[in-house]
């Protein structure tokens, strides 16, 4: 309040209204990509990092019961190509607690992120059963805790199968994917991963194993024994690797 001549004139109040309804636009971005998405981009850290969580069952062409907790993958794929292409996004930290899904969806995602130029670090928390297996494996490094388990089973489909020699056959193929795939992005042999798949007297009724954390790395499906702390320093350690190595040739060599 000012007083001119005989009149009080108001000035107007330096608040910080502005900078408050920045902040909280902001934060509902990230409230929105939390709930949505199940993932965030954390801009004030040592590295910007984009977290994305894989949770529940990874939802294919076929759309889950609505009391199922899913991971859609007409989310996650545009997420992924959207985090390549942002520079300002340094590394992509994928946290798994998965029971499994489609194959074909799992399949689509691992395949993509393992084509990233972007530094990525899987964690497997709970559980990376079924497709999670190459889920987990498909990042540069790969982390799981101790208590954290994984099932490794073959192909199986729900509903109506013909009875056929091309349906054995076609599942006989869609299971040498996998295990190509699984095979190049970790330490385990094919062979060693067939035996854990078609073992009979792990799982009641089923076929497969279910093997813990330490098991997964001494195995060597799993990099390394570890939690949060360890994936995001890894992570951080992946990117500054990267930036030396961009400026390593980005200098003339001067013989």
């Amino acid at each position: 309040m000012k007083k001119n001549g005989n009149e009080l004139t108001q000035e107007p109040e330096l608040s910080e209204n502005g900078n408050e309804e920045a902040q909280q636009e902001h934060e509902s971005v990230d409230v929105r990509q939390i709930k949505e998405l199940g993932s965030v981009t954390m801009p004030n850290a040592r590295h910007v990092i984009h977290c994305l969580n894989i949770i529940g069952q990874v939802e294919g062409h076929y759309i889950l019961p609505p009391q199922n907790k899913t991971t859609k993958y007409e989310h996650i794929i545009p997420a992924l190509v959207a985090i390549e292409q942002d520079r300002s996004i340094e590394g992509l930290l994928i946290i798994l607690n998965t029971v499994g899904g489609d194959v074909e969806a799992g399949l689509a995602i691992a395949e993509l992120i393992a084509g990233m130029k972007t530094p990525t670090v899987s964690m497997v928390v709970g559980g990376g059963h079924s497709i999670g297996v190459p889920l987990a494996v498909c990042a540069r490094k790969s982390f799981i805790v101790p208590s954290a388990t994984m099932t490794i089973h073959p192909v199986r489909m729900n509903g109506l199968v013909l009875g056929v020699p091309q349906t054995l056959s076609y599942f006989d193929k869609m299971q040498e994917r996998i295990v190509r795939f699984v095979c190049s992005n970790s330490k385990i042999t094919p062979e060693r991963f067939r035996e854990l798949m078609m073992e009979t007297g792990e799982l009641m009724m089923d076929v497969g194993t279910v093997i813990d954390g330490e098991t997964a790395v001494a195995e060597g499906l799993i990099d390394r024994l570890g939690g949060l702390s360890e994936a995001i320093e890894c992570l951080y350690d992946m990117i500054e690797n990267d930036s030396q190595k961009e400026v390593a040739g980005s200098v003339p060599d001067r013989g």
